[in-house]
């Protein structure tokens, strides 16, 4: 649990603007990443594909996305996340406009696979990482709020996406979306700043001590580690493994839940809408357990949201109509929105904030594997068996091994071991492996 004897705040602190800023962000930039479907029957019927070439458009835009992470963790590490921020939405506009234009299929690989995952591979990773180094007490509780800003965009832009398809045609709605994007995340880019440093503040908002000393500043800075010392732990090892058990549960749900209940004789639109549960559940879940973590422990939080995931998957195996389905989206819904929180706050509490970009970046690795192994895996099961009874407990049960991993991840370190601004970012003798 983080200690609570610390400096007093001020009236205003800048980094709930930087909260509502990365917010925002999220939602215009996520909701732009998940509104694919939508426009996937539109190019299925333009271009004449087979719905495994148009599904790899994204199945690329999702591998290269992955690379583009790493790669957005290091420059917002290095260089801050305006600069990163304004990039991001000038490439990602320019791959919507592009993509609007396109009059061959092959194109689309160009356009929307690499530029858009130029454009929006790193999000998660740069708002996580900016939005860490501004908190310490608080810092699930502003990530929760951050990260709200994914599922609230998965629903406003994904709608509005819908709404130009529907009044104009997909090229009209991909143009739309670029000027969104441009009007929105540009200028909001230019609030972000790289740290409360930068303007003379501690994180949470606290004054410094009258007297001028560092007492203060030692409250807020933990050791910190550089990706190749990272590496070197098994903290890294264990949250990389977390993330991959969290993806391989959430793709597989989002991929095959609805085929799941149409099996069952449910209708496809009431299918469909379980998915919409677990998203709008998700939301309230990211802040309510985000605040939880930071006032009764971020490890326990997160332990409780990946056991939470297990009941649900194992609900989802007696599901037979659609009231147990939608109580399934609830629970499920609690769990997954809760468990992002506190896992991305013990990140920063373990390694520090100097390198959390590129690290963050990284741990991404797991996720991929996961976006791709869940639902693989569960369409394998299916092919096998006839019955998804087997992939929905393998999930569950990967789930409780996340639950383990988290009880043996190591405590914050707080109070911490100050490093100087001065101090060299690569390995140091003097650390050891976890």
């Amino acid at each position: 649990m983080i200690d609570s004897a610390a400096p007093k705040r001020g009236l205003f602190f800048y980094g709930w603007v930087i909260v509502a800023a990365c917010l925002l962000v999220a939602l215009v930039v996520d909701g732009t990443r998940y509104s694919f479907g939508v426009f996937f029957s539109s190019l299925e019927a333009e271009f004449g594909w087979p719905r495994a070439a148009t599904s790899g458009v994204f199945a690329a835009y999702m591998v290269l996305g992955s690379l583009f992470a790493i790669i957005s963790g290091w420059a917002v590490d290095r260089y801050g996340p305006k600069p990163v921020v304004v990039i991001m939405g000038v490439v990602t506009g320019t791959g919507l406009l592009l993509t609007s234009r396109v009059d061959q299929a092959w194109y689309l690989y160009i356009t929307y696979s690499l530029l858009l995952a130029a454009g929006t591979g790193g999000t998660y990773v740069v708002l996580m990482s900016t939005g860490s180094k501004w908190f310490v007490r608080r810092r699930a509780t502003a990530l929760g709020i951050i990260g709200s800003g994914s599922g609230l965009g998965a629903m406003a832009i994904v709608l509005i996406a819908a709404q130009l398809i529907s009044a104009y045609d997909w090229r009209a709605a991909f143009l739309g979306l670029a000027i969104i994007l441009w009007a929105v995340v540009i200028p909001l880019a230019f609030l972000l700043k790289k740290g409360p440093r930068e303007i003379g503040a501690l994180p949470d908002g606290d004054r410094r001590s009258p007297a001028g000393d560092e007492e203060a500043e030692a409250h807020h800075a933990p050791v910190h580690f550089s990706l190749l010392e990272a590496l070197k732990t098994r903290s890294f090892w264990f949250f990389l493994m977390v993330w991959f058990s969290y993806s391989f549960s959430l793709h597989m749900v989002v991929t095959h839940v609805v085929p799941h209940a149409e099996d069952l004789g449910i209708a496809p639109v009431q299918a469909a809408a379980v998915v919409s549960v677990v998203g709008a559940v998700s939301i309230p879940s990211r802040v309510a357990l985000g605040i939880a973590a930071d006032r009764v422990g971020r490890k326990w939080v997160g332990i409780a949201c990946a056991l939470t995931h297990t009941v649900a998957m194992v609900s989802l195996i007696f599901c037979k109509d659609v009231w147990s389905f939608y109580l399934f989206a609830v629970i499920y819904g609690i769990g997954y929105g809760g468990i992002d929180p506190p896992i991305v706050a013990m990140i920063g509490d373990t390694f520090g904030l100097r390198q959390v970009g590129v690290i963050m970046g990284s741990m991404t690795v797991g996720w991929g594997l996961g976006a791709a192994l869940g639902p693989y895996t569960a369409g394998a099961i299916f092919d096998a068996r006839g019955s998804y009874t087997f992939a929905f407990m393998t999930a569950a049960l990967i789930m409780v091994m996340a639950a383990l991993l988290i009880s043996r991840l190591d405590r914050p370190r707080l109070p911490p071991t100050v490093i100087p601004e001065s101090a060299q970012l690569w390995p140091r003798p003097d650390v050891r492996c976890q």
